[in-house]
């Protein structure tokens, strides 16, 4: 299998239809095609065995995407924001690649030993190569290699095969069943998953693709509003701030539908836009890297039918990352392997042809039946809704009595004046861990911590209030929402932390 083979079938369907960039100048499927063949035309001419993406998004992304496929070898999109040591540490995988970078970080990929052009020269590049007649290799090569973001441990390399990322797309999205004037805004950098699988199935759908380069809330509007925006896809920080930051026209009357995931959405956030937004449809889209995106959908139906209904079941699920999606299967195990039923929270494990679970130098993480365990704790309610209660890492144990930071987190979040906050354990001699909390205030708002803590006595049992709450004026996160938990849980345990209340 190819990539290429989805590339072939939009060419060959629509193959007029703009599918990449803005209406004027964007890239149809033919062109796309044409530029993917001149892309790897450059690659075999420099002997790369890869092509490594260390650039904002734009249109010199899904041309390397399909570049590589052409060639037989890998893309490698890399995090741009990476210092130039640990950048130094994932080049070091990878001496042969053909370099595409901004000219900001070009200067580190030669220092590698790469050699590099920027996404302008790229683009020209594949163009002058694109009357090509040299047909797309017959690789088992992955597709692409993603490096994790590394929030709780060292970077791996995720290997995603065509067949996994293939098997997402065919499960998922109806080919051509797009309307002609449909465009999708991606505001996820390049180096996510959310950025390649949204590149697969919007083409696959015949769905124009703009992405947005630097995310600000009255940027983001006003994107949606002069491309007339029909799909958008945010991570929850994003969401947060269109509706928390004051004075911004907010109408999107061409947007129909809102997708959303990568980090846990507060009710508060989600409930906001219902509200402000009730011609959209929201999608609250749960999966990993290993998983080629997206293993479970909370639809839109459910969304509305969860704010509106008195029923308390139905209501949580506002909070659920909804039932798995097709060709998806799910497992709640315990420690031991035993799979958990009755609503009982365990680690999260999924098997399909879409799943991956394969790491670069370590092989597959698989088990013998075929399932990956994501790491992620969680629990499926009677009708098979998952919910997801974060990082099994991020679990705090306090005298032997595990603890979901999520479900805390939950409490907090809905407390007038409170726009963000993270519970992490902190080593203590006597419990093992004590809990600690990190809260960011709205501006101007006072939030006294007794009452803070005694919410969340009064919701959760006493056990799971926090010891201590330190008032931070933001959350280290990554650039995909993620929260950064090993540097707030080394900054309170550090000399000299700020004051607490």
């Amino acid at each position: 299998m190819n990539l290429t083979t989805l590339l072939d079938m939009a060419a060959d369907g629509f193959g007029d239809r703009i599918v990449v960039g803005r209406n004027h100048d964007g890239l149809t499927p033919r062109r796309l095609r044409a530029l993917a063949a001149g892309g790897a035309r450059a690659v075999r001419e420099a002997g790369a065995d890869a092509i490594l993406h260390l650039a904002v998004n734009g249109p010199a992304f899904p041309v390397a995407l399909f570049a590589a496929a052409h060639a037989g070898v890998p893309l490698v999109p890399v995090n741009y924001r990476l210092g130039e040591a640990q950048l130094a540490v994932l080049l070091a995988n990878h001496p042969r690649a053909l370099g595409i970078a901004d000219p900001e970080q070009a200067e580190v990929l030669r220092r590698a030993g790469l050699p590099v052009l920027t996404p302008a020269r790229w683009l020209e590049t594949a163009a002058a190569g694109a009357d090509g007649r040299d047909g797309p290799a017959a690789s088992d090569a992955p597709a692409v290699i993603i490096y994790t973001s590394g929030t709780t441990a060292a970077p791996k390399g995720v290997l995603l095969r065509p067949h996994n990322l293939m098997s997402y797309v065919f499960g998922t999205v109806e080919f051509a069943g797009a309307d002609p004037d449909e465009a999708a805004l991606v505001s996820v950098p390049p180096y996510h998953i959310a950025a390649v699988s949204n590149v697969l199935s919007n083409l696959y759908a015949g769905r124009r693709t703009l992405t947005l380069e630097q995310f600000t809330p009255r940027g983001w509007l006003d994107l949606v509003r002069e491309q007339r925006i029909t799909h958008a896809m945010v991570v929850p920080t994003m969401l947060a701030r269109i509706m928390d930051t004051d004075g911004l026209d907010r109408s999107v009357p061409t947007l129909r539908t809102l997708a959303y995931g990568g980090a846990k959405m507060p009710r508060r956030v989600i409930e906001a836009a219902l509200g402000e937004w009730r011609h959209v449809q929201f999608v609250n889209a749960y999966g990993l890297t290993e998983t080629s995106s997206t293993i479970s959908v909370l639809g839109p139906d459910e969304h509305r039918a969860a704010v509106a209904g008195t029923d308390p079941e139905i209501r949580a699920r506002l909070g659920s990352a909804g039932l798995p999606v097709p060709g998806v299967e799910l497992e709640i195990r315990d420690e031991s392997g035993a799979v958990l039923g009755g609503g009982r929270p365990g680690q999260i494990w999924v098997r399909g042809e879409q799943v991956s679970g394969e790491y670069a130098g370590q092989g597959s993480a698989t088990d013998e039946r075929g399932f990956f365990p994501t790491r992620d704790r969680g629990r499926l309610d009677t009708a098979g809704y998952l919910y997801v209660e974060g990082r099994a890492d991020d679990t705090i144990i306090r005298g032997a009595e595990n603890i979901a930071p999520a479900e805390i987190e939950d409490v907090l979040l809905r407390q007038p004046g409170v726009l963000d906050a993270v519970v992490v354990g902190v080593p203590d001699e006597e419990w093992g861990q004590r809990i600690e909390a990190v809260v960011v205030t709205r501006a101007g708002a006072r939030v006294d911590p007794g009452e803070l803590r005694t919410a969340v006595r009064d919701t959760l049992r006493g056990s799971r209030t926090p010891d201590r709450i330190t008032y931070w004026p933001e959350l280290p996160r990554t650039a995909t929402g993620k929260l950064v938990r090993r540097d707030i849980v080394a900054a309170l345990t550090a000399e000299g932390r700020p004051a607490t209340g």
